[in-house]
């Protein structure tokens, strides 16, 4: 499929911010508990990423006025479920924030990790849901897809959480998340090694015989049926070729995952404090490319009818 880069920013924007609140929360009530100030600017971070996510996927719609629209399918869609938590999230984050500025100490102000928690689970299971609830579409179709899109989220989120730590020197934080980021950026390896595998070896269900009922093994298409083209044409062929996509591939797994792990392994054994920065700023190109990738390995089954686009 065509990869919208406003919905691959997203999706990548929303999972670190997701991965730092995470973070924070599980820091304040399990401990080391970072300085209000500390706190204060990662929510702050959080937030503005959240918001910048937001706004890239209404640059996906035709007609971004309607988008509120989108959330009355809430009873059947995931997409609208998500429609719903994100903002409800951004919210959460945004009362967590204010209850510091203003010194709130209330038991209603302790619950606010627990509910940034929740909405953070929330929000990946919606938005990993829309695309693994497509059974049609047989490379999102798995559970792997719900965990790949939580552990990329953790892990980048993780990763940025520690950056902030050592910046700020906040270093019983920095000690406490460090290991966790890099078991979850183990862990987001594997499982996305895991799904690369599985994808590699399907079989698609449908082909040009079952699609148009003529049996003939000898069916082939010359012409995409039209002489000019259509959405069909735009949105669900990319264009890139197999080098392109080898190339990508690789690219994900070296900037998203290896060298981030080296990266981390290294900061963990005494490495200097930029090595955390380097984390994150070689990290981040890798998810991107991850997550186009994620979109584009896709095959929809009406690529059966458009295999000739020009």
């Amino acid at each position: 499929m065509h990869p919208a880069f406003s919905i691959v920013f997203f999706t990548t924007l929303a999972g670190i911010a997701q991965g730092l609140v995470v973070a924070l929360a599980l820091a304040v009530l399990l401990g080391p508990a970072p300085s209000v100030g500390f706190l204060s600017a990662a929510l702050l971070l959080a937030g503005v990423l959240l918001l910048l996510g937001l706004g890239a996927s209404f640059l996906h719609l035709g007609r971004p006025e309607r988008a509120w629209r989108a959330a009355l399918m809430w009873r059947t869609s995931w997409m609208s479920r998500e429609v719903i938590v994100l903002p409800a999230f951004i919210g959460i984050v945004a009362l967590w924030w204010l209850a510091l500025q203003w010194g709130v100490v209330t038991p209603w102000a302790a619950l606010l990790p627990v509910a940034a928690l929740v909405g953070a689970a929330a929000l990946w299971y919606c938005t990993a849901m829309i695309y693994a609830c497509v059974r049609f579409i047989q490379e999102w179709a798995h559970p792997l897809t719900l965990v790949n899109y939580t552990l990329i989220g953790l892990s980048s989120g993780l990763v940025l959480a520690c950056a902030l730590a050592a910046g700020y020197g906040e270093a019983a934080l920095l000690g406490a998340v460090a290991p966790w980021a890099l078991i979850a950026t183990l862990a987001a390896w594997f499982t996305r090694t895991l799904a690369l595998r599985r994808n590699a070896a399907l079989k698609p269900k449908s082909t040009l015989q079952s699609a148009t009922g003529i049996r003939t093994p000898q069916l082939v298409q010359k012409s995409m049926g039209m002489s000019a083209g259509s959405f069909n044409t735009r949105e669900f062929f990319h264009g890139a070729g197999l080098a392109a996509m080898r190339q990508t591939k690789l690219a994900f797994i070296v900037l998203g995952f290896a060298l981030p792990s080296v990266l981390l392994a290294w900061g963990l054994l005494g490495g200097p404090a930029i090595v955390w920065w380097l984390t994150l700023l070689v990290q981040a190109p890798g998810l991107v490319a991850e997550r186009w990738f994620f979109f584009a390995q896709a095959r929809h089954p009406q690529n059966l009818y458009y295999q000739q686009v020009s």
